[in-house]
């Protein structure tokens, strides 16, 4: 996410030929067609030597060993594919590759509630979540609770147009059902919710309320 954090790993085989030892790693980013190499690491040295791109990464990258590094306050720019080059002595090298996917923080949605004819029974209304930033990787689920079995909202996520709608009709004998809207990202999720009793109770023409981060 946007301001995080993210460790690259090199794995190395934990019992190499024998007179086979690391020399040095090389970091680096693809840029297009191009192996652009950042800089250099050594085992037992601290120092990392750089090459390239020192005023976009030096303040933020460390090293946590040899074969770790971390970027931090990540911006949706460091995006990409980073690679690592292994030299041992001998002449011997394989790279590995590490694809980045910066995302923007997710805002809570908020869900607009219109009835759309109420009568002594029952309550048609529809219900709409609007993620207020969006960057298209969103999927949306509606969860529910306290609505007869056959009006239940459940099922995996899916991407879906922004507003995402459902529509109900609920018998206002139930007490007090609820209905939860989820967005999620690959790496974060918020919900809004709301009492459906509350909306058909008070004939509410449309209501609009935000969610509360998902805990």
């Amino acid at each position: 996410t946007q301001g995080g954090s993210v460790l690259f790993h090199v794995a190395i085989k934990p019992k190499l030929p024998p007179g086979v030892i690391l020399e040095k790693i090389s970091w680096g980013i693809e840029s297009g067609s191009k192996h652009i190499a950042m800089l250099h690491v050594s085992p037992g040295k601290h120092v990392l030597k750089w090459v390239n791109l020192q005023d976009k990464y030096k303040k933020r990258v460390h090293m946590l060993n040899t074969t770790t590094l971390r970027i931090d306050k990540l911006t949706l720019e460091d995006s990409g594919r980073y690679w690592a080059q292994v030299s041992l002595t001998g002449g011997i090298e394989n790279a590995q590759y590490f694809d980045l996917i910066v995302y923007e923080p997710m805002t809570s949605p908020q869900m607009l509630a219109e009835i759309l004819s109420l009568t002594q029974d029952w309550c048609n209304v529809t219900l709409e979540c609007h993620a207020l930033e969006t960057s298209g990787a969103e999927n949306v689920s509606w969860e529910s609770k306290g609505l007869p079995r056959e009006l239940e909202q459940t099922g995996a996520p899916g991407p879906a147009p922004n507003p995402w709608t459902l529509a109900l009709t609920l018998p206002l004998s139930q007490p007090s059902p609820s209905v939860t809207c989820v967005v999620s990202s690959p790496v974060d999720q918020k919900s809004a919710t709301r009492d459906l009793g509350e909306v058909c109770g008070h004939g509410e023409c449309s209501c609009l309320r935000g969610g509360d981060p998902q805990s």
